[in-house]
């Protein structure tokens, strides 16, 4: 009699779920509005028509005019690259300054360690906002500077994860084995240390995109960031809010954006850190 030999059945790695598709779809819908919005909407985010102002969504307009008879489709689809763009540069910001200081942090000795973590401490505690309205009312408002302050308060994060990470793979096998060959620091902070916490540092960033977007749109509602006639989505909301009692789609569709967009960043981020944890 032939043996006959049965194997387990091969473990299909799962799929894309349907609701990262979906987020994916939009986020890239986003991009494209911001990198070349005059595929999606042939009119100006500042063309105005008095003798339209504030009409209801409907044909010619699908998100309806605002105050001064611009559309409001068109502002939002415009209103993508400066969102994105302050929402991208600040994480930008942040990522590449904690980076440093988690390295100094971690590789620069005890004096450094403490000095920089105590900082870091402080920072966090403070309200999420708090830092960066303080930072502004001394600079001043505007794009720009709020790039700056959501930098500042972002970059704890970034600084303790790549802290922990550094001081974890410098304690293994290839680090200290390429100390013991006396390779430079800088070499195994190159070669080692950074592409190995590349992928948590990936994840949160992609993340946070969306917390600095959602600062970035607060402090232009509150006029600290972008200012009008900006087609930004915040400073889109600050002015729509004056309408709202008689027309609710000036300020009801860029909200709809913002959370439409972070939304899909988050998402995405987490498919992005479930994949790079073998979870699928």
């Amino acid at each position: 009699m032939t043996a006959v030999t049965l194997r387990a059945p091969a473990r299909e790695r799962p799929g894309i779920r349907p609701g990262v598709w979906a987020a994916s779809i939009t986020l890239a819908l986003i991009v494209l509005a911001a990198v070349a919005p005059g595929l999606l909407t042939h009119g100006a985010p500042h063309e105005s028509d008095a003798l339209m102002a504030l009409q209801p969504p409907g044909d010619g307009h699908p998100f309806g005019t605002d105050a001064i008879g611009r559309d409001v489709f068109t502002r939002i689809v415009y209103g993508a690259r400066q969102s994105l763009l302050a929402g991208v540069g600040a994480t930008v910001l942040a990522v590449s300054a904690g980076t440093l200081l988690g390295l100094l942090a971690a590789l620069g000795g005890r004096v450094a360690d403490e000095i920089i973590m105590r900082l870091t401490d402080v920072t966090l505690s403070l309200p999420t906002l708090l830092l960066a309205l303080l930072v502004l009312t001394i600079t001043g408002p505007g794009t720009l500077n709020s790039i700056y302050a959501i930098a500042l308060y972002t970059m704890p994060s970034y600084t303790r994860l790549v802290r922990v990470q550094t001081m974890v793979i410098r304690r293994s096998g290839y680090v200290e084995a390429a100390t013991s060959l006396g390779l430079t620091r800088a070499w195994i902070v190159l070669r080692h240390i950074l592409p190995n916490a590349f992928a948590p540092l990936l994840v949160l960033a992609t993340i946070e995109v969306g917390t600095a977007l959602v600062a970035a749109s607060s402090l232009s509602f509150l006029g600290l960031g972008a200012r009008p006639p900006a087609p930004e989505w915040g400073a889109m909301l600050a002015g729509g809010r004056d309408y709202f009692s008689v027309a609710w789609w000036v300020a009801v569709f860029p909200g709809v954006a913002v959370t439409l967009t972070v939304l899909s960043i988050t998402v995405v981020g987490r498919a992005l850190q479930r994949r790079l944890e073998g979870r699928g």
